[in-house]
């Protein structure tokens, strides 16, 4: 079966992320839950050594294995990887529940390699956070490319978002100073470039934003 890769939005990776050396850990099945649905555990662990020799050959540090399971956020969190690789031939939908838990608080890239060649499955993975979904793609040479480049379509993801948060702030901080504006034009009966120039004013030697200035306005006035 041909190979089928799953990526988000492209970006041509960064020489800083480049320079670095990754510390990476790998996610795989509980050996027990494989055991119970009459998984090969030992196929899965032949499967992970073959990823993590991989891994080292290209040079990355491979700071853990970890069993999917509910000590998996704290182990996450006390090893803090730049990446995650989720590494399951089958069950990933189960196995992917794990991994949003422990990393719903620290974003990071996600590469999930996996047999199961399910575009609803892909399309959850990826709605979950998994940066790339890899079918039928674990190749030992092949690991290099592949989180090079999830790395940094992660990194411009989180950047596109830092953006549209300092937008969506800006937006929220202009309209808390129009309505501080109004309220003062109403209550002062002064003009709007009269008003503004009062809210700047009392800003400034309050040693305030003006948009928090502007809030204190909002909330007098909501407690008259």
């Amino acid at each position: 079966m041909r190979a089928r890769i799953l990526l988000r939005s492209p970006i041509m990776r960064t020489p800083s992320t480049a320079a670095r050396k990754l510390r990476v850990a790998v996610i795989t099945p509980d050996p027990a839950l494989l055991a119970e649905a009459g998984a090969d555990a030992l196929q899965q662990a032949a499967r992970s050594a073959d990823l993590a020799d991989g891994l080292r050959e290209a040079g990355y540090e491979l700071v853990a294995l970890l069993a999917a399971g509910p000590e998996l956020e704290t182990q996450i969190a006390a090893l803090r990887p730049d990446v995650l690789i989720v590494d399951a031939e089958s069950g990933v939908r189960d196995l992917l529940e794990h991994v949003v838990l422990a990393t719903r608080d620290s974003a990071r890239p996600i590469v999930l390699f996996t047999d199961e060649d399910d575009a609803d499955t892909a399309r959850q993975a990826i709605a979950a956070g998994v940066t790339a979904y890899i079918v039928d793609g674990l190749r030992p040479h092949r690991v290099k490319p592949v989180i090079d480049v999830a790395l940094a379509r992660f990194e411009r993801e989180q950047s596109l978002q830092a953006e549209l948060q300092q937008a969506r702030q800006a937006l929220d901080e202009r309209k808390r100073i129009e309505r501080a504006k109004g309220i003062l034009m109403t209550r002062l009966g002064v003009s709007e470039a009269d008003a503004y120039a009062r809210l700047r004013r009392q800003a400034m030697e309050k040693g305030l934003k003006l948009a928090d200035m502007a809030q204190r306005v909002i909330d007098a006035a909501d407690l008259i």
